[in-house]
């Protein structure tokens, strides 16, 4: 059991300049954590609310006071000298308190921010490591999650030079997360090479660190990136495989996708993708249609099985009842579980439970707006993801994650896992 003695937060700046904050818990016993909530670009239609200031003379709007002066008022009042058992009955404690089905009152932000914080606390107060804490809430066994690292980025990301929003790297038979990064590094300079020489660009990179070029087209983007392999001394699709993330809903209107200069319907990009996945060595994509569109989510993941596994991110947005409507019309066959989408790391375990009794993959992802906070890292191991998505290898808040996934590889017994690379 775990006593509250208070709950702070100040407002701090993500990897865009744009705020978020950073929430402090301080037990009764004197043991304190913190933590930082990330931000999306690219957000979908159902995710929790976070709330922002609207006060166009702060951050043109952005601002974040709001809720930092919530935890710092009424959640703090509320938790004060209060007890509880376990992280679910805090995070159910908050929802209750909010009261609303998105957590628009008080803030997904803020509320976040809380239950981040209190789990770093109960760590620090059972003298654990924070993968092995998370690992203890959910009843895993901790390993190391497989990378996909941005190598190109469009869309949201990138200024929409291109629709696509980033296309990453995997590599397979990687035997570490060192080996991993070591690969990587070396594809991501040839890449560099490559656009330097075509583009007369230095490295200019997106919200996530991948490099972002003037592509003409998609497909420009993903030939460049094969050259890129090849260039590096990798065989495309077994040393080095991609993973695509369209964010289709951020080009999508009136039922027509507007993508490389064209307007095509639901069955075009299904033909598009098919194409893509079998020219190229592209073995998960993520949200390749609209986010309201389930017909065509069961329709992708027939067209691409046996070729690539389809990744939901905004069609499911880490929520439990879009999940288990996925589930029941087989709409999908991963999830890109994202804390902040629903709020709490209550909700995102049960969100992770349920893809994992449907036997699909978890894909544990950061955001475009990040801080140099790496629990991130600690909640992929702990919650034995099978991927971690966490951007490029160029930024320190990418490298945060990603060092301390290195550092926990040197330090603990802690294997990487071994999957199909293929849908």
């Amino acid at each position: 059991m775990s006593e509250i003695e208070s709950v702070s937060a100040v407002e701090i700046l993500d990897s865009r300049g744009r705020p978020t904050l950073l929430a402090f818990c301080r037990l009764a016993d004197g043991v304190t954590g913190q933590a930082s909530v990330p931000s999306g670009a690219s957000t979908g239609a159902a995710e929790a609310l976070e709330l922002r200031d609207g006060d166009p003379k702060r951050y043109d709007g952005l601002g974040c006071l709001k809720a930092v002066d919530n935890i710092k008022g009424e959640i703090n009042d509320a938790l004060a000298g209060r007890h509880f058992e376990s992280q679910a009955e805090l995070d159910h404690f908050l929802i209750e308190l909010d009261g609303t089905e998105n957590k628009r009152r008080l803030g997904a932000n803020a509320i976040l921010g809380v239950s981040l914080a209190f789990c770093r606390a109960q760590a620090s107060q059972r003298s654990a490591p924070l993968y092995a804490h998370l690992a203890q809430l959910a009843g895993l066994g901790p390993r190391l999650p497989r990378p996909m690292i941005n190598l190109f980025s469009g869309g949201a990301h990138a200024g929409g030079q291109v629709a696509i929003q980033d296309v990453q790297i995997v590599v397979p038979r990687a035997g570490s997360i060192r080996q991993t990064l070591e690969i990587t590094s070396e594809v991501f300079r040839a890449a560099f090479n490559l656009v330097s020489e075509r583009y007369g660009m230095r490295l200019l990179t997106a919200d996530e660190g991948g490099l972002a070029p003037p592509f003409e087209t998609s497909e420009a983007m993903l030939s460049t990136a094969v050259e890129a392999i090849k260039l590096a001394g990798y065989f495309p699709g077994l040393e080095v495989s991609l993973a695509l993330d369209v964010a289709a809903s951020q080009f999508y209107s009136e039922g027509r996708y507007h993508i490389d200069g064209n307007s095509i319907d639901r069955n075009g990009m299904l033909d598009l993708f098919y194409e893509w996945c079998t020219t190229f060595p592209i073995v998960r994509l993520e949200d390749g249609l609209h986010e309201s569109d389930w017909v065509g989510w069961q329709q992708l993941k027939k067209v691409l099985a046996g070729h690539t596994l389809t990744i939901g991110d905004d069609l499911l947005c880490t929520n439990p009842a879009r999940i288990r409507r996925a589930i029941d019309l087989q709409a999908c066959a991963s999830l890109l579980l994202k804390v902040n989408q629903i709020g709490t790391l209550t909700e995102a375990l049960e969100a992770m439970r349920l893809a994992r009794k449907a036997n699909w993959q978890v894909v544990v992802s950061a955001r475009s707006g990040e801080t140099e906070d790496d629990w991130l890292a600690d909640l992929a191991v702990g919650w034995a993801g099978d991927y971690i998505k966490v951007g490029s290898i160029t930024q320190s808040e990418r490298l945060a994650k990603y060092n301390r996934l290195l550092i926990l590889e040197a330090t603990t017994d802690l294997k990487l896992t071994n999957l199909p690379t293929a849908g």
